[in-house]
């Protein structure tokens, strides 16, 4: 996939490990159902399947209708039984069309930041998670520190978009900068998860603090 061909030249390969961080923190094992929200062509249902096994349900849900195609795509070249459990939904992320308490563990890759209503979305993952489970939420960081702001914005405008270019992916890459000042910061999320009705929530820097991980306990 080209996206992921450019990601692996930006991160020298490392979103890779920060996605199965992601997934690790959900606790998901063998037999859970679980949820992977605005999963695009979905890297991280991909990983859930691995952790859930043959006996577990793996949902990818996203909103473009496009992005499920290419998901459901790939899904049909991999080989091993565990991405049998793999279904698609195209949905809303605040309009979730599950019921309440459904789901053992849900991931959110770059997803969260494009979310109009983030305090909705928090109330809608909150709603369908079983008590006690976990949500765990990637994204970029935005950071409180102005020298790492500065470093990550100069990133993006003299490397990402650049390199982006390259691949003819520069307007999906462009709005980078503004949507990461736009987000919330790491305490910000927190205090959002927990207004959302989660008992514990906590948010990690990874990356060097280019990204952030959300983990949210119902």
């Amino acid at each position: 996939m080209l996206r992921n061909q450019l990601n692996d030249v930006l991160s020298l390969g490392q979103h890779r490990v920060w996605k199965r961080m992601a997934v690790d923190w959900t606790g998901a094992k063998e037999g859970d159902n679980v949820l992977d929200l605005c999963c695009g062509s979905g890297d991280l249902a991909f990983l859930l399947s691995q952790k859930v096994g043959v006996s577990g349900q793996v949902t990818g849900l996203d909103f473009s209708r496009e992005q499920l195609i290419v998901a459901s795509s790939r899904q049909q070249l991999r080989s091993k039984p565990c991405y049998r459990n793999l279904k698609w939904v195209e949905g809303d992320a605040l309009d979730l069309p599950f019921c309440d308490c459904h789901f053992d563990a849900i991931t959110m890759g770059y997803g969260l930041r494009n979310v109009i209503d983030k305090y909705k979305a928090m109330k809608e993952i909150y709603r369908v998670l079983k008590p006690g489970s976990k949500a765990s939420i990637l994204d970029f960081n935005k950071s409180t520190d102005g020298f790492s702001t500065s470093i990550q914005g100069w990133m993006i405008d003299n490397i990402v978009v650049p390199v982006a270019a390259g691949y003819g992916l520069t307007e999906e890459y462009r709005y980078l900068k503004s949507s990461i000042q736009e987000f919330l910061t790491g305490d910000e999320l927190e205090h959002v998860a927990l207004e959302a009705g989660f008992s514990s929530a906590k948010h990690f820097e990874v990356g060097g603090g280019l990204m952030g991980n959300l983990v949210a306990t119902r």
